[in-house]
């Protein structure tokens, strides 16, 4: 039975898992954790999602190491903020309790403490920008036609919700790095972030990368190969954040045979690799 503890309870994604892993047989919630200003605190998470009472209090961030000392949780799952989801992060490491971690927006110094915390302690991480199945499969389709298509001219267009905060998404962002890494041999890409004014002509030298936010969007993104006549895209669109959550539970899963002091991601999930 894998004792789970999860972040950002009554948010969005953090109450869709509460829901999703309420119905598994394998798995229980042990915490549910929310900011350390919760005005929640000590009220039954399942009652504040809609789902009854589970017999499981809301707990805020401040007091993380103490209920992870309680509970003896085996994985913390994350869909919170960077600044919160890294010392979040190293207090679970501390307390040898395992990861899986969909939030976005780290800078290169925060995933260098994320990943010193993990080899230090030795736990288990799933780490991805995006567990949706079906983009992760996007990612391996755009790895393979990368270097097929390495004279079309690339674009990657990515859609959200008018609520989130980091733009572009850390799909669109993996994306770009996918597609650099395939060309690398042959031409550096630059990243150009939309385009204003007096831009000149498009270079071979650059991947154009543009970040819509607006209503409810769930996800969509969009890779554009546009040669001379015809053009190829390849688009992921997530109607539902269940999605998400379903990558979630196949990344619980995955831990017990995940490697200790490394980052796995959702292609070690999903067997993409």
């Amino acid at each position: 039975m894998f004792k789970v503890t999860v972040t950002g309870a009554a948010g969005r994604m953090g109450s869709k898992i509460i829901k999703t892993i309420q119905k598994q047989d394998d798995m229980t919630i042990v915490a549910a954790i929310e900011s350390p200003d919760t005005p929640l605190e000590g009220k039954d998470i399942g009652e504040v999602i809609g789902i009854g009472n589970i017999g499981i209090k809301i707990t805020p961030a401040n007091k993380l190491n103490d209920i992870l000392k309680k509970v003896k949780s085996d994985i913390l799952v994350d869909f919170t903020i960077a600044e919160a989801a890294v010392n979040t992060i190293k207090t679970a490491a501390i307390n040898n309790v395992n990861l899986v971690i969909g939030t976005t927006g780290f800078t290169d110094d925060q995933m260098n403490i994320i990943k010193e915390a993990i080899q230090q302690y030795k736990v288990k991480a799933v780490i991805a920008p995006n567990m949706a199945i079906g983009v992760n499969v996007f990612f391996k389709v755009i790895k393979d036609l990368a270097p097929l298509l390495s004279e079309y001219d690339i674009e990657i267009i990515e859609a959200h919700h008018k609520h989130k905060v980091d733009a572009p998404s850390g799909t669109a962002v993996k994306a770009f790095q996918i597609i650099k890494d395939e060309l690398e041999d042959e031409k550096k890409k630059t990243c150009i972030y939309g385009r204003q004014g007096l831009t000149g002509e498009r270079t071979t030298n650059e991947i154009g990368m543009h970040s819509i936010r607006g209503g409810d969007i769930v996800g969509d993104h969009t890779v554009l190969f546009a040669g001379d006549g015809e053009r190829l895209e390849v688009t992921h669109r997530a109607s539902s954040r269940q999605a998400f959550v379903n990558g979630v539970i196949k990344a619980i899963r995955y831990i017990p045979q995940a490697e200790e002091g490394k980052v796995s991601d959702m292609a070690d999930v999903l067997g993409l690799k």
